[in-house]
């Protein structure tokens, strides 16, 4: 399955959001990207009422304050905040209100939690670079995939993760790694991957297959490689994969993804809030509840398997 036209229609703007992709982190180089359902606006107090039982806040067990889940820059509203723009499955046709794709799903998912719905959640747009930087912000909470790391903590706080990269596979359409749903049937296939990477080590490990496999001092060279025909399919995280697939090679498709929990993880996401923010509480409880509700795996399988044509390729 091709990337879908909203994708496509991004991909004169995705050149310049290269630089974006690579400030997330990943040792893969990985690539960086409602109206809401109908209802009476929620103010904050209800806000408060409805959080106050729940989860717990960030380096404590204690549930986050009612207060601290109103304690937002605009009485009353959520002012969430994403890229300009923003690109296909994190968010569809750069209309995060809508709620469709995968972080704008989880957004306002996460807002609903928080008690914050309807009129009561606005959107504003940021770079990736200044939202991450020290100093008051415009927003209340922003979700752009930043990878959770100690060095950005130091100036902004980052929630729990909403996400954990995956590995997944890209190959040229008509590969012999086509039509794989499990490793068993990856086991012939010629790989290539970058020296150095969580995906070499996921080839070697997980997949195990009969050939030798391609090692490339970058992912420039595997992805060179793959395009001439010398490799199957190359491995990448799937952020990685998605890019490659959709705007770098040319009839390349992504061919599935493994589980987070088969290995070979990259990245974690979380939202960034203002240091030390009475709300980051708030939005910890919010994700640890869409988790145990299974919510957040069912957004994770609409808008980063079903729509991206990815499916899972299970390792048993």
């Amino acid at each position: 399955m091709r990337p879908s036209q909203a994708f496509r229609r991004t991909i004169p703007v995705l050149a310049a959001a290269s630089l974006v992709f690579a400030a997330c982190g990943s040792d893969d180089d990985s690539a960086d990207t409602a109206d809401t359902t109908a209802g009476t606006a929620t103010t904050a107090e209800t806000t408060a009422d409805t959080t106050a039982d729940a989860g717990t806040t960030a380096g404590s067990d204690a549930p986050a304050a009612a207060s601290d889940c109103a304690a937002t820059i605009d009485d009353g509203t959520l002012t969430i905040a994403t890229g300009e723009p923003a690109f296909f499955p994190w968010v569809i046709d750069d209309a995060p209100e809508t709620g469709e794709g995968f972080e704008a799903a989880v957004a306002l998912a996460v807002a609903a939690e928080m008690g914050y719905e309807g009129d009561a959640v606005t959107w504003t747009r940021t770079t990736f670079d200044e939202a991450i930087q020290p100093g008051a912000k415009n927003f209340d909470v922003n979700l752009q995939q930043f990878s959770i790391s100690d060095e950005r903590k130091e100036n902004v706080d980052m929630s729990d993760p909403y996400y954990t990269s995956n590995q997944a596979i890209v190959a040229l359409e008509g590969s012999s790694a086509e039509g794989a749903t499990t490793v068993a049937d990856l086991k012939d296939v010629k790989f290539g991957a970058q020296a150095g990477t969580t995906s070499l080590d996921f080839i070697n490990d997980v997949i195990k297959p009969t050939q030798d496999v391609f090692v490339y001092d970058d992912n420039v060279g595997a992805k060179a490689a793959l395009e001439a025909n010398q490799i199957d399919a190359a491995v990448f995280d799937l952020p990685t994969a998605l890019y490659v697939s959709g705007v770098e090679i040319e009839n390349s498709v992504v061919v599935g993804q493994f589980p987070a929990e088969a290995g070979g993880t990259t990245d974690e996401f979380g939202f960034v809030l203002n240091k030390d923010s009475a709300l980051t509480g708030c939005v910890n409880d919010a994700i640890a509840a869409i988790t145990a509700s299974g919510d957040l795996a069912a957004i994770q399988q609409e808008w980063l398997s079903d729509t991206t044509g990815a499916p899972i390729i299970t390792v048993e």
